[in-house]
């Protein structure tokens, strides 16, 4: 008999961000068997954007977020270069 999958925690502070006209989802999250946390951001087109990196805490994966949008910029989850507002780059 296969074994169930993990369940999934999910942190409080995921949550849908808009900043620039652009919204994301943030979901930060750890299996039942970890204690480390993910991080994935989704765009409105469902593009994926998941960190290679794991993290100690959740508030730790939300700075981590938070630390993008403000090197980066939000329209760096934008994967389509029509959709990045004027005077931003696609990365």
């Amino acid at each position: 008999m296969p074994e169930p999958d993990p369940e999934i925690f999910e942190s409080p502070l995921s949550r849908t961000v808009s900043r620039d006209g652009i919204t994301v989802r943030v979901h930060i999250f750890r299996l039942e068997s970890e204690r480390l946390w993910g991080l994935e951001v989704i765009n409105d087109c469902g593009t994926s954007i998941v960190w290679d990196q794991m993290f100690n805490i959740d508030t730790a994966a939300f700075e981590a977020f938070a630390r993008a949008v403000v090197t980066e910029g939000m329209a760096t989850f934008l994967d389509d270069e029509d959709d990045v507002p004027a005077g931003a780059t696609l990365h």
